[in-house]
């Protein structure tokens, strides 16, 4: 008999960004200017992280949260240029997920960090004895 394993694949947090993406895009993506698309956008983000910090995550999986705001803005600021746009990421002060989400956990009570820290090791060994 196997062990269960459970991996959290944020595709459904991804799917929920970009529907919300799109629709700003939709209704005024290149008619507004930047600021305002980009302050929309600070009201997505919570979409992207929502459920994230009851779940261990690899780097892998913050990897990918992760560019789906770079890959938001790659479109947003019509670029391919990463250099670019994490320039434009510090001048409109925009933070990735994976800094928002262990901001997150670091805000939470003691507990639920010194829990989410132990599950996240037997999580790591668990994930790495199977590889």
């Amino acid at each position: 008999m196997s062990d269960l394993v459970f991996l959290n694949v944020p595709w459904t947090t991804q799917k929920g960004f970009y529907r919300s993406a799109n629709a700003i895009f939709g209704k005024g993506g290149r008619i507004a200017s930047e600021e305002v698309v980009l302050q929309l956008l600070n009201s997505c983000i919570p979409v992207l992280l929502y459920g994230l910090e009851a779940c261990p995550l690899l780097k892998s999986d913050l990897s990918s949260v992760d560019f789906v705001i770079v890959r938001f803005l790659m479109k947003l600021f019509n670029t391919n240029n990463v250099d670019i746009i994490n320039n434009c990421r510090q001048y409109f002060d925009v933070k990735l997920p994976s800094t928002l989400w262990s901001e997150g956990l670091r805000k939470s009570s003691p507990n639920v960090t010194m829990f989410s820290a132990k599950f996240q090791s037997q999580f790591d060994s668990l994930y790495s004895s199977l590889s």
